[in-house]
């Protein structure tokens, strides 16, 4: 079981590097096909009342934005000469609204999409709505890889957060050709006695066992908040055991163009310090 077809996106930042490299090494672990994806923003020019902007000017500032798309776009050709690896390359400029339900359609054709962590330092809300479709609306997992880059992909050590949800199911089953690459993997349920009959009689076992017929090597482990938010307990996890990635079910939908994640979604993508796949 592998990926054969993994979108990157790819933009100014500074994180962008690190992002086409992290989906290179990928591709070149899983022999596959790789796509780098542009979506720029269609230029905006405010136009005075009564008036309308020239067409030149629209045309102009239209090439402007090309040329930037395919500077960007020859930054991933360097990249990939050192992997060897051709890259299909793709760019599309849009209305800034219309760019998460674009990316969501390129990432429908793909095995797994890669994206960029929102940086609260440079990104508007326009990215952490590109991060929500990439695995709420496209039907496909995505892997967030951090802002500070990823620590090794394919990861060593896997951390595969179980809530005995339909989303985390998901999640586990689109990660496992990046499991079937890890040398441990971890099945964490954070305070069990509240979820029940969820997570069956024996907290993550029935998982664990099911990813054991995978041939995987599995740890189960069983945290407790003790009143810490569950996003907490799950990233100082990650940091105790050098965990590379994060697996995890997606929740979260936009209203009015405003974006809710539920609050372990965001506080992970707010503090991750290692890439996550999410599913939804």
């Amino acid at each position: 079981m592998a990926y054969k077809d993994l979108l990157v996106q790819v933009d100014q930042g500074p994180a962008s590097d690190a992002r086409v490299e992290a989906a290179l090494s990928l591709a070149d672990h899983f022999d596959a096909h790789l796509t780098a994806l542009c979506l720029l923003a269609e230029p905006y020019l405010p136009a005075a009342v009564g008036t309308s902007i020239p067409a030149d000017i629209v045309r102009e500032q239209r090439a402007r934005a090309e040329e930037q798309a395919r500077r960007q776009l020859a930054r991933v050709d360097e990249l990939a000469g050192r992997f060897g690896r051709p890259v299909e390359r793709r760019f599309e400029i849009a209305p800034i609204d219309r760019m998460p339900p674009l990316f969501a359609r390129h990432a429908r054709h793909a095995d797994l999409a890669l994206v960029g962590q929102p940086d609260p330092e440079r990104d508007a809300a326009d990215q952490t709505m590109v991060v929500e479709a990439a695995f709420m609306h496209s039907g496909r997992p995505a892997l967030i890889i951090p802002y500070i880059g990823p620590r090794s992909l394919p990861p060593r050590v896997v951390s595969c957060c179980w809530d005995g949800s339909r989303e985390a199911a998901r999640a586990i089953h689109d990660a496992l050709p990046l499991l079937l690459s890890a040398e441990k993997v971890f099945v964490v349920v954070v305070d069990p006695e509240k979820l029940g009959h969820q997570v069956g009689p024996i907290a993550g076992a029935d998982m664990a066992a099911h990813l054991a017929h995978h041939g995987l090597d599995v740890e189960v482990r069983e945290l407790e908040s003790g009143g810490l938010e569950v996003a907490d307990v799950l990233l100082s996890h990650l940091a105790d055991e050098s965990v590379d990635l994060v697996v995890m079910g997606g929740y979260g939908h936009s209203r009015l163009r405003e974006l809710v994640f539920g609050g372990v979604t965001r506080k992970m993508l707010e503090h991750m310090t290692a890439p996550v796949l999410m599913s939804h």
